[in-house]
This record gives structure tokens, sequence and C-alpha cells, in this order.
């Protein structure tokens, strides 16, 4: 009997990558490439190659539908090690992507042929002071709430535990306490990089770098090795409710839908909403970091009368209730895109009946609509952060995934035709932490009209665009 994951085991699975099993570095081979002024050291960086056993490892990454296979992948320790793999990759005319827990849907932190510099083992997190804390970007989501929770602090990350700081934040980053607190990238406040010349960058000497990192991307201008956070005070509690419909055809799919986005726009800050849809059963989520009170507690009465069970869970200690999201540890095989930002149900009332009808009629696809709003849309944030589709209430996403191979094609097959009703629509927004690589238009699907300023950016900190993937931002 094949096994059936939920929606938190889906997109929670952690990545096994920062194992450290540690093959024979390359070093040798590593020095044909490098100038002589650049001292090679394996306190900063380790180098491996196929055939090497830490390769695989190294080279996996959280979706198994995803098999590339760089030339070199640089392990670095520290600053100096990316300064040194930099260099490393310039000397060889290499491409670089870089790679903090290997989330990325489309595998952008892997390549073929050139080099992966993996950032897995720059994880730790120093506090600065009461308010502020630095963090490498191979830092998992779980590793850095362990840390800071204690002291009753938070930055607005994602739910799942496994996916590393670096790539999440420079991508925007929401979860479950962004309409409280903004996005992860609002807390960015800080950076250190390397840049694709090989030169230690700070951000505090260029006021755009930091701007761009804010949601701009990863992997784009430069290898981020220190990320500085504002960090917030933490709830004391969480609590969730769960509302079930069972056995649902795509009518009854849409009236929850359309009730669902009428009664979430009213709900206040400390709460975070997910409608799911995955086969016929329709899931709701919803949490809470305060009492229910008002709006939020017509949002419970309404959903329950339109749904056929619920479960209520007790307040639980924010650490404690974070966990339940975390999901199992390992990779699977799946397919997961960004399915557009939405500011109300009547951008997708003519067409979403058929994305919700097959969907219901593909075992194993899920359409899922998220909340947003809240602090993510305070004004002043739209200046001072790449990040571009604040005016979105919403956002939403399409997945489907397999354990046998030979349903794979048809799967994908299925979810490029729910794709195509999207873009036959004219969802023009998608979150560039949730990728595709059969986007057209990329560039101002995911930036918008902030495209052209990244450009210039990367015309400073990478012109011979060493550093990138098949969906990183060009030089101009």
């Amino acid at each position: 009997m094949s096994k059936k994951y939920h929606r938190k085991d889906f997109l929670k699975l952690a990545l096994l990558t920062n194992a450290a099993i540690y093959a024979k570095p390359i070093q040798s081979f590593a020095e044909n490439f490098l100038p002589k002024d650049i001292l090679l050291s394996d306190k900063n960086v380790d180098y491996f190659k196929k055939g090497d056993p830490q390769y695989e490892i190294l080279r996996s990454g959280f979706n198994k539908r995803i098999d590339k296979y760089p030339a070199i992948i640089a392990l670095c320790k520290n600053t100096q090690g990316v300064v040194e793999a930099m260099a490393y990759a310039v000397k060889a005319n290499l491409a670089v992507t870089v790679k903090s827990g290997g989330h990325c849907m489309e595998g952008f932190s892997c390549n073929n042929g050139g080099m992966v510099i993996n950032l897995s083992l720059l994880s730790t997190v120093e506090w600065v002071n009461n308010e502020t804390i630095k963090v490498g970007p191979g830092c998992t989501l779980s590793k850095l709430y362990d840390s800071i929770l204690p002291k009753g602090k938070i930055i607005p990350g994602g739910s799942c535990g496994g996916v590393g700081i670096g790539g999440l934040t420079l991508g925007g980053g929401y979860g479950l306490l962004s309409r409280q607190f903004g996005l992860a990238c609002d807390s960015l406040v800080g950076v250190t990089m390397v840049d694709g010349k090989g030169v230690v960058r700070y951000s505090s000497n260029d006021k755009e770098l930091l701007w761009a990192c804010r949601g701009g991307g990863n992997g784009n201008f430069g290898v981020i090795t220190e990320m500085t956070f504002r960090v917030h005070k933490a709830p004391a509690t969480l609590q969730s409710m769960r509302f079930k419909a069972f056995n649902v055809n795509a009518e009854r799919a849409n009236k929850i839908l359309e009730t669902w986005f009428t009664l979430s726009a009213k709900l206040p800050k400390s709460c975070f909403s997910a409608y799911v849809l995955n086969g016929k059963t329709v899931y709701i989520l919803l949490t809470n970091t305060e009492k229910y009170s008002g709006d939020a507690l017509n949002f419970i009465q309404s959903i329950t009368t339109i749904t056929d069970k619920v479960t209520r869970n007790l307040p639980q200690p924010i650490a404690k209730a974070l966990k339940v999201f975390y999901g199992q540890k390992g990779p699977v095989a799946f397919k997961n895109a960004s399915a557009g930002l939405y500011k109300d149900f009547t951008e997708i009332k003519n067409f979403i009946p058929k994305v919700l009808a097959k969907v219901i009629a593909t075992p194993r696809m899920i359409y899922q609509v998220n909340t947003l709003g809240g602090n993510i849309q305070l004004p002043e944030l739209a200046t001072t952060a790449a990040f571009p589709h604040r005016a979105s209430t919403y956002f939403s996403e399409l997945q489907t995934y397999w354990e046998d191979p030979k349903k794979a094609a048809q799967l994908m097959e299925s979810f490029e035709t729910v794709q195509k009703i999207f873009q036959d629509n004219g969802i023009t927004t998608q979150y560039r932490n949730y990728p595709d690589i059969n986007f057209k238009h990329w560039d101002k699907l995911y930036y918008g009209d902030n495209y052209r300023r990244l450009q210039t950016i990367k015309n400073i900190y990478d012109p011979q665009n060493i550093i990138r993937s098949e969906q990183s931002i060009q030089p101009a």
C-alpha cells in the first residue's frame, strides 16, 4: 500500500544534506585553478567531485525529481572559504549556484557541470544584542527557532523545519506569523556577501544591496555568508483549528473557497489561514497567537457550518506549536509551484471551477491558497524591499507528488494542464520561492517592475554572470 502524505508532511520534509561525513578533499585539484595570491586551505573550504563519498550527499536536494551533477562541490566553512571557492570558479570558468538548505523546488541550488557552493556548515546563530542576531544562511529554521525562542524572540520565517534561512529570506519568506510581523526579509537588516568577482561586500556600504536581498531572490548577485536580523517578541502561544469537508465535488469546493475568501479577508493580523483542496477533501487551517474574538469567531462559526468536521487544539507554547508543522525528514519526488498571488476571489472567480474539478479528478494533486496581508502590506515596506507583491492578500500554490516513478509523467501532464488554465486567464504574479522552470516571462512574474533595478545591481556585483541558474537575474 502506498503511503499517503498529509499536507504538512509533504511540504515540510527536511533535507539530509547537512551530514558531517568528510571524504578526502580534492585540494590539489583546485590548486591548478586558483590564482597564486589566493591561499588554499582546508580550514576554509573542502572540494568534492563525482566519486567522492560525500559528493552524492552534498549534491542531493529536497526534491528527488531533480537530478544534477556539478563538476565541483565547494563545502565552505566561512566567508574566506567562499572567497576561495569563487576565485576557483572564476579561474576555471565554472557557473556557480548557491545552496543553503537545498529546498529550491526546481533545483536551482544545484547545476550540471559547474560549481555548487554549499553553505550548510555556515549555520551559527550569534546574539549581537537583545534585539539583533547574526545567522549563517545554512541555519535551518528549526535550529534558528531552537536558538531564539527560549529567549522569547522570533523572526517570521516559514514552517518547514529543514529549510535554510538563506534561501527562505532572500526570496521573501512568508509563514504562519507573517501577517503579524511581516515577511522574513522585512526583518533582515544586514548581509555579508561574496560577489561574483570574489570580493567581500557589506550591505552597510550599499543600501541598494540590502534592498535587493529583501525579496530579490537568491543565487543572483553573490553568495550571502552572514545575515543580520532584527528579532521580535515571540507570542506566548499558538492555537490551531482544522476544518474538513469530505467527498466534495467542484461546485461545493468552489462555494467553500468563495466563502473562505470573504471570511479570511477580515481575520485579525494574529491569524493565518489556508484553504487546501487535496483530491476530494477540502481542508482549512486556522492559526491564532491571540484569543479568538470578533471576526475570528465569526470565521470559525461560518466555516463550521459549511464543513463536516472540526478539530480544535488547545493553545500551545509557541515553540511546541511550531514543531507540529516541521514535518518528517527526507526528500520526496514532487512538483510544486506558485499558482499566483491574488487580491481577492474576483481575480479567479471565472475560471477556478475548472481548476478545482481537475484537482478533484487527479489523486495526489493539491491546490492551496494562503493568507498574506496584515503587516506584509505596510506602505513603508514597499520602498525598502525588492519583494514586489505586497498589494496581494493571498498566495496560491499547486503541487503533486509520487512514490512510483511510473506515475510521474501523467501527474506532470495534469499539473501543466492546470497551470495553463491560470496562464490563459491572465495570472501575472508568481512567488520567487515557489518557481517553475516552465514559467514564461518569469522575470516579470517574480519581480514585476523591480527587475530592471535588480539587473543594475547584478551589473555591479556579478557583471560576468558567474552566479547563475536557469532563472537567475541576468546582467542588463
